[in-house]
């Protein structure tokens, strides 16, 4: 038997997630791992799910959210994540990795 889940848990969830990628600094990143630990109890996916179902306009520095393995993830909007992030000063290298001094915390 699965346990049923509250409406309000996926919302808070969501809450949760976007409350800390409001808190990346601009010319920095972190990944989707570290925004489910510091969500505590969240998965990486589920924070891949929540930031790919953004509305449009919403304002959030998605961009700054990438794979523990320092590269972008691979979504239609890859290319326009990695404009923005070198718009932040942020530099890739030869092996489209983002350098680990720019990930926070």
């Amino acid at each position: 038997m699965t346990k049923k889940r509250s409406p309000h848990q996926g919302a808070s969830r969501r809450e949760a997630i976007y409350t800390i990628v409001a808190a990346i600094p601009p010319g920095r990143v972190t990944s989707y791992g570290c925004i489910a630990t510091l969500a505590e109890g969240l998965t990486p996916r589920l924070v891949a799910r929540a930031l790919g179902e953004l509305p449009a306009g919403h304002g959030l520095p998605w961009q700054r959210v990438i794979r523990s393995d320092r590269r972008l993830a691979d979504h239609p909007g890859a290319a326009r994540q990695r404009a923005l992030l070198e718009d932040e000063g942020i530099d890739f290298d030869d092996r489209g990795r983002v350098p680990e001094r720019y990930f926070w915390p």
